[in-house]
């Protein structure tokens, strides 16, 4: 592809690129590459992107959660820069179209992994930086993350997040997980746990493992109150 072919994307991203070098190596996969030296391929600029995307991501969680802890929003952020979302966001611009990659890679379905499509999203996020500065890589940012922060934050939360975060809303502190029981053989144990929120009535839960059994206290507790569906 040539840099006019590239247009569309720019278009789509809000930002032509004073550096076209920046773009086409952002899109370049390391399949095209393959080790030679005089092709620059994504790498890089993925390990930039990765941070501007982190940078972006907590600066909008400090904004939009102002009362939240470090502990409700570092697995929110988790979410949001995760591998898979990356991904979306990439399918959402309409990257697979331009990513450069080799033929076999092409064939074999590269343009719809999930691992190459978030690759190549950071990557596009490096340059961006590097070419326009932190405000055009926020105007990319703006365009998918942060219409659809709550969405892609809740959509990878267990139910022990969950539950932290609903309970230091509510100013409630955070959940206390007590052993009622510990049972059966060592190859096969059970656990009975508690999950007690300050002036909250507590929810059992039973599980092969003591995080098994956290997780399903947590969920019972959330179905109780209303805030998850039996489905969750």
């Amino acid at each position: 592809m040539t840099s006019q072919d590239f247009s569309t994307l720019e278009d789509r991203l809000g930002h032509h690129f004073d550096d076209q070098s920046l773009l086409t190596r952002a899109l370049t996969h390391s399949s095209l590459s393959g080790g030679n030296n005089a092709v620059r391929d994504l790498e890089r600029l993925e390990f930039l992107g990765d941070r501007v995307l982190g940078l972006l991501t907590a600066e909008e969680l400090w904004r939009r959660f102002p009362s939240f802890e470090e502990g409700a929003m570092a697995p929110r952020l988790n979410a949001l820069v995760r591998k898979e979302t990356c991904a979306k966001a990439a399918l959402h611009f309409g990257i697979d179209a331009f990513i450069l990659m080799s033929e076999w890679e092409d064939e074999s379905g590269g343009r719809k992994k999930k691992a190459i499509l978030g690759d190549v999203m950071e990557a596009l996020l490096g340059a961006l930086y590097i070419d326009g500065g932190l405000d055009a890589a926020r105007r990319v940012y703006d365009q998918y993350w942060t219409p659809n922060l709550e969405d892609l934050s809740k959509a990878h939360r267990d139910a022990k997040t969950a539950l932290q975060e609903w309970s230091q809303q509510k100013k409630l502190g955070t959940p206390d997980y007590i052993v009622r029981d510990a049972d059966g053989p060592a190859h096969a144990p059970a656990f009975d746990i508690e999950v007690q929120v300050r002036g909250m009535k507590p929810a059992s839960g039973k599980g092969r493992s003591k995080r098994a059994a956290q997780m399903d206290a947590a969920r019972a507790f959330l179905i109780r109150e209303g805030v998850w569906s039996d489905d969750e």
